[in-house]
């Protein structure tokens, strides 16, 4: 079985609307249940984007400068570096909106939040573009009002652990330990409404002494206090700096959703989850198998999943997933990832951040064909060779594949390769600063190892020498040092020191430029791979070479590109089982639309290629044929009666048609158009195979081919009359031998014998049926397909704009008709067989009937046939072609150029390629079987109790001062784009009251 996709050629850049909600982490579209007046509403609604400052009301920090935008149903605000401030609000979570009395020429809003945060919005742009912003914001607002979200979102703000910590009225449930977790052993007299995950019951990885879980909870509530929470957190320079120092572990969870935007997913679709398991409950499919034998090998270390409760977790987001995207499905490593944030979030979280991981943050890592996973670790490649010559140069010399290691930590975001409470710090920052993170961490592990991976000689050492190092990120950094501090610092901080200082260089773009500039490499190697995949897949060759079965591909795959066949679909239920209990796997199958182009670069006839001579160009139009010959020779080869063909199917059937000798191929055009398969065919049946060699021979040069088959369907109704038996005369009446026997429109006609002697009676016919059929279908190497040019910049998007095919055609078109102004036009058909080249035809046979047989008149034969079928069908037997539809009237053109330019013509023609192009560049070494990696058990993961000996690590003032000191370790200059004339306008804002 063979799975062939095109979807990599149809790969798009992001545009510049699509990479801005990337941005702000604003998802896609919306899949929740609202009515459509109010979805229809929101989508005319336009985004806009406004020049602006932003302050906090209350709080006495620095204003900043940038971009306010309004991204319905979000309002979104960035600084001009893009880094140091970043707001994303839903609008319902918005209570009021006012217009500051400021001093003249200044434009502030007001803006009050559902937890009370004020933000003070200086519109500096001009006055109408502020007014038409302002009006936009107001039209959105009365959309979410209109929608009633805004009602909801009392109700989910309840399931956010952040509002316990900030909400004075509430406190911490009573059974909360010192990492969060909860012990069943003390009673809670409040019933817990937040969500959580199996960390609560399990404990969470780590010692919470060691991680400072007490000193962090104490930052963030502080944080979350003044700048916001969950639905409406707004991110200051000291967010991402209480990031990079590691999240507490129970705000990990709603930090996750927040940073990656799957809580908006959960809030604008409540109970979808729920629903989507009803939906499907018992239901089965191969993700569904897939799953059931990963699930015992998703973090076995961890105490949750040694447990049937954990792994019932596991299995239901799993499946959730699987179901909702069941193009993509479930793919290896998936479970690594669905189990660790499982840890931190309840089911319902975990489902939504795995929709965003997949779709939006690591697009086409966990596809089938992992091309995003090898798309950045070739990009993960040239930044060590640029960064890390030395390296790179030492690997490349002992032949060390740097995606042995490198591979799974991209996959599992390094949480199969080293300890988990480093891990989850590692994915705190993926989520916080974007994908670049696992660049910059990758390219930090090779820095501070470099020494010693200079002295690596294989694959192994390299393995062995990473595995030593993760084992290691607790230990000091610097244990002979005279300097406390300095024996402080672990290989973990001294990692995450020199990725985001030493190779800060690495931003975005530049993974986003490198991605662009290697994707075709990938593309090309994925589909060699794919290839040799689907050719090894199949049951069998048949009488092909495997370099023939390669030309087979490389043609269906080109239509596939062409005409995009169905999406993949499981094999239809059946009642017959096999013994083993094995399924069937799904399979890539072709409809008619896409086996006519497939045909089309095989088979002569099935294409119409015209010669264009215009006196401007000479080019060659291909078109593909549309004949019901080509219809019935696809249901021909469907022999499982399915309606759609699958790449053995091809294979087969050609292997039917172009290894034959003469009787082979005169037997398999007459099981082709008997329908019934009763070894006759019928007087309908053979008109239509009259048509069908028509069609074949429609471009052919000269007659001689037209009076073949006009000979061949008056020996076929004179022979087939003559065997027809003959009733009893009734009395009085005389037996008429010129009148043919009356016969039922699906009566038995002619069967395979006599249909032999028909066509051997012609020499054309014995011609075509021993060598030409055959020889009609080439394989032959197709050029290479280029992919399609992803326009960059201003001048690429003018070029694609006027590079379309349309505008080609066009110009052809205007070219064309000029040349028929100057009389230089000219269109020559290229003829299928090309035997004949000139208009002399040749003699035929004498007819092999006896004298005694031949007193049914083949003439009274004809005419009676002819009078009985439709005039379309009758005038087959005429020289002159019928004026019926386009596609039945191009069986019997014979476009031929004037006799004394004939040959001088033709022989002019250059010799044009067969078709377009496919092949496959060689493709890069990955390890497939990454995601399998055994993970290493370490130590330091296991979870400790509170009340465990105390080795006097910190206590409570100097553990702060640590936590305190660590994130200044991260501070950074954060220019805030203002002058002090512009600050003093933005601090006299804060104290401006509303317009009356």
């Amino acid at each position: 079985m063979a799975t062939i996709s095109t979807a990599l050629r149809h790969f798009k850049e992001p545009t510049k609307e699509q990479l801005t909600h990337i941005f702000f982490s604003i998802p896609p579209a919306v899949t929740g249940s609202g009515n459509g007046t109010d979805s229809e509403s929101q989508e005319a609604l336009e985004a806009m984007e406004i020049n602006a400052v932003l302050s906090l009301g209350e709080a006495v920090e620095d204003s900043y400068a940038g971009k306010l935008h309004i991204l319905p149903p979000f309002l979104a605000f960035a600084s001009l570096d893009r880094k140091s401030v970043r707001l994303t609000i839903p609008l319902s979570t918005i209570r009021r909106v006012e217009r500051l009395n400021a001093r003249a020429g200044i434009y502030a809003l007001s803006l009050l939040t559902w937890h009370g945060l004020k933000l003070v919005v200086q519109l500096t742009s001009l006055r109408p573009t502020a007014d038409l912003f302002c009006s936009l914001l107001k039209d959105a607002l009365k959309i979410e009002l209109q929608k009633g979200q805004m009602k909801l979102v009392k109700t989910f703000v309840k399931t956010c652990y952040s509002e316990v910590l900030v909400n004075g009225s509430s406190s911490a449930p009573e059974n909360e330990r010192e990492d969060g977790s909860l012990d069943d052993q003390v009673p809670n007299s409040e019933e817990i409404a937040y969500h959580g995950g199996l960390g609560l019951k399990f404990k969470f990885p780590g010692d919470p002494k060691k991680l400072r879980e007490t000193s962090k909870i104490k930052l963030w509530t502080n944080y979350l206090k003044a700048h916001g929470r969950n639905l409406t957190l707004l991110r200051y320079p000291q967010y991402t700096r209480l990031v990079q120092v590691g999240l507490p572990n129970r705000l990990r969870g709603e930090m996750w959703e927040v940073l990656s935007g799957s809580i908006y997913l959960r809030f604008e679709n409540p109970g979808y989850y729920q629903q989507l398991l009803k939906d499907h409950e018992g239901k089965t499919s191969t993700s569904t198998e897939d799953i059931e034998k990963d699930l015992h090998r998703s973090l076995p270390e961890y105490a949750g999943y040694q447990s049937q409760e954990g792994i019932n977790s596991l299995r239901r987001v799993l499946q959730a997933y699987s179901f909702k995207n069941p193009e993509l499905g479930y793919c290896q490593a998936m479970n690594i990832l669905a189990a660790a944030i499982l840890i931190y979030m309840s089911e319902e979280q975990a489902f939504w951040l795995l929709e965003v991981l997949c779709d939006r943050l690591l697009p086409g890592y966990y596809a089938p064909s992992m091309h995003g996973t090898m798309l950045d670790q070739r990009v993960f490649e040239s930044l060590v060779q640029r960064c890390l010559p030395m390296i790179h140069e030492h690997f490349q010399a002992v032949d060390v594949q740097l995606s042995v290691a490198s591979l799974p930590w991209f996959l599992s975001l390094y949480i199969n390769s080293m300890p988990m409470v480093f891990a989850f710090r590692i994915v705190d920052c993926f989520f916080c600063m974007g994908p670049k993170v696992l660049f910059q961490v990758g390219l930090a592990i090779l820095k501070i190892n470099g020494e010693k991976l200079l002295q690596v000689q294989d694959d192994g050492h390299f393995l062995n020498l990473m595995r030593d190092y993760f084992a290691s990120l607790g230990d000091s950094a610097h244990p002979d040092s005279s300097d406390p501090r300095a024996r402080a610092i672990t290989n973990f901080q001294e990692l995450l020191l020199v990725s985001f200082r030493e190779f800060s260089v690495v931003t975005d773009e530049t993974i986003l430029s490198e991605r662009k500039r290697y994707r075709s490499e990938i593309i090309h190697s994925i589909e060699s791979f794919s290839k040799r995949a689907a050719i090894r897949n199949l049951r069998t060759y048949e009488r092909f070479t495997k370099e023939q079965v390669g030309y087979v591909y490389d043609a269906l795959y080109k239509a596939m590109c062409l005409v995009p066949p169905p999406p993949v679909a499981a094999p239809p239920p059946t009642l017959l089982t096999t013994s083993d209990g094995s399924e069937e796997k799904p399979e890539t199958r072709i409809g008619l639309q896409t086996f006519r182009q497939f045909l089309s670069e095989i088979a002569t006839w099935a294409r119409d290629e015209k010669i264009v001579m215009n006196g401007f160009q000479r080019r060659i139009d291909r078109e593909v044929a549309e004949h019901e010959f080509i219809d019935r020779l696809f249901f021909f080869w469907d022999v499982s009666c399915r309606g759609a063909l699958s790449f053995q199917d091809l294979v087969s059937g050609l292997n039917g048609v172009m290894f034959n000798d003469l009787m082979d191929n005169i037997e398999w055009l007459f099981n082709l158009h008997d329908k019934n398969k009763d070894g006759f065919l019928t007087k309908d049946e053979v008109l239509t195979l009259s048509e069908s060699l028509l069609f074949i021979f429609r471009f052919e040069v000269g007659d001689a081919y037209l009076g073949a088959v006009s000979r061949f369907m008056s020996n076929a109704f004179e022979y087939g009359d003559a065997l027809l038996p003959r009733p009893e005369p009734k009395e009085g009446e005389d037996d008429d031998p010129s009148t043919p026997p009356p016969i039922e429109s699906n009566q038995p006609y002619l069967n395979l014998a006599t249909f032999r002697m028909v066509v051997l009676a012609d020499e054309i016919l014995e011609s075509f049926f021993e060598t030409d059929l055959s020889a009609s279908f080439k394989l032959v190497p197709l050029p290479e397909m280029e992919l399609p040019i992803s326009s960059t910049g201003l001048l690429g998007d003018i070029w694609s704009s006027i590079a379309t095919d349309t505008n080609k055609k066009m110009f052809n078109m205007f070219t064309d008709e000029i040349g028929k102004t100057i009389g230089r036009h000219q269109v020559i058909h290229r003829p299928s067989i090309g035997r004949y080249t000139t208009l002399e035809e040749p003699k035929a046979r004498e007819s092999l009937l006896t004298p005694s047989m031949r007193k049914s008149a083949s003439k009274a034969s004809l005419k009676s046939s002819s009078t009985a079928t439709s005039p379309s069908t009758a005038t087959l037997v005429s020289t002159s072609p019928p004026p019926s539809t386009s596609k039945a009237a191009s069986a019997l053109t014979v476009d031929v150029p004037p006799p004394q330019l004939q040959n001088k013509t033709l022989s002019n023609v250059p010799d044009v390629p067969e078709s377009g192009s496919l092949s496959a560049m060689p493709m890069m070494k990955v390890v497939r079987e990454a995601a399998r990696m055994e993970r290493t058990p370490f130590a330091i993961d296991n979870a400790q109790d509170e009340d465990e000996e105390d080795d006097g690590f910190f206590d409570d003032d100097e553990e702060d001062d640590q936590v305190l000191d660590e994130v200044d370790a991260f501070l950074e200059a954060h220019d805030s784009g203002l002058s002090e004339a512009d600050k003093q306008v933005a601090s006299d804002l804060l104290k401006a009251e509303p317009v009356k």
